[in-house]
């Protein structure tokens, strides 16, 4: 299981490397208290993916002869892109049918190769396992790799220090690189909940059956979140850290999403919106004095949505 040295071994590894996001107090209707937002949306490539591949390449020589490959539904591919380019390596990046064209866009502007194809990210995924197998590139996982999670984690380290006594941190959840990271970092120190959408719910469904299962993923956040299985490492970490799974509908996503455009101008995607949809729509509900924070984790998304 990942622990709190290898978080802060990662940190120390990537900190020059990463954008060290900012905090913000907000006033959400319904709901006594401010609640925290941390604008993991305003990362590197546009989410907080950058931290994991930063440290899974920084110190890899093997990438520098057979350059990297990852499989993405957008905000990975993104992550990879960037760092690849940063650090002068070759990437190619397999994104399924389903990515938005603006993460699309967003990969292609790093320098890296495009793949598109497979109807969702566990087809993708097998064809850049395809291409791993045959040239030996250095596969970098969106979310079933320690050094992918040990990463993540380097966000909770972070807003501890920044946050330190919250009470209750919300956290998106697709393969559960994120959740797995944060909840390594904290523990017990605060509760850990996870939010996923209605139509992607591969950690509701694992916690139920008590294992990782596979799931059907649809929706409007399908192109961050839509894994169809929750990773192995992340499971494990959920287990013992996690407090509670929600489910939110795609509506709610979809308010959250324009309610933080109109009321602070912040643009995020429906994966970066997803916490604050549980917040607004009382899916989730504070108690009196709680200290909560809801990790606002991705921007990549086509800014002409909020053209009205």
């Amino acid at each position: 299981m990942i622990t709190r040295t290898n978080i802060e071994s990662a940190y120390a590894r990537i900190v020059s490397r990463i954008c060290r996001t900012p905090v913000m107090q907000v006033a959400l209707p319904g709901i006594r208290q401010p609640v925290v937002l941390k604008l993991e949306c305003f990362q590197y490539s546009g989410s907080f993916k950058a931290r994991g591949a930063f440290n899974s390449l920084i110190e890899n020589p093997a990438a520098k002869t057979a350059g990297v490959a990852a499989a993405s539904g957008g905000n990975h591919g993104a992550a990879v892109a960037h760092v690849a380019q940063a650090l002068g390596l070759r990437a190619r990046i397999f994104v399924p049918s389903i990515s938005s064209p603006a993460k699309v866009a967003r990969i292609r502007s790093c320098g890296a190769e495009v793949i598109q194809g497979g109807a969702n990210y566990a087809e993708a995924l097998a064809l850049c396992e395809a291409h791993i197998a045959k040239t030996g590139a250095v596969s970098v996982h969106a979310y079933n790799a320690e050094p992918t999670l040990a990463g993540q984690g380097t966000l909770g380290l972070e807003l501890e220090d920044q946050c330190p006594g919250l009470d209750t941190v919300l956290v998106a959840v697709g393969g559960g690189g994120l959740i797995g990271g944060v909840a390594a970092w904290y523990q017990e120190r605060a509760g850990i909940i996870s939010v996923e959408p209605e139509t992607c719910t591969a950690l509701h469904a694992a916690r139920a059956a008590g294992k990782p299962v596979r799931v059907e993923v649809s929706g409007v956040a399908a192109d961050s979140l839509g894994a169809s299985e929750i990773g192995a490492l992340a499971f494990e970490i959920a287990q013992a850290h996690v407090d509670g799974c929600l489910l939110v509908p795609d509506a709610e996503i979809d308010r959250a999403q324009m309610w933080l455009w109109h009321h602070h101008r912040i643009m995020t995607e429906p994966g970066g919106a997803t916490v604050l949809a549980a917040l607004l729509s009382g899916i989730y509900k504070p108690e009196d004095n709680e200290k909560v924070c809801a990790v606002i984790c991705g921007a990549n998304v086509d800014p002409s949505k909020f053209a009205v």
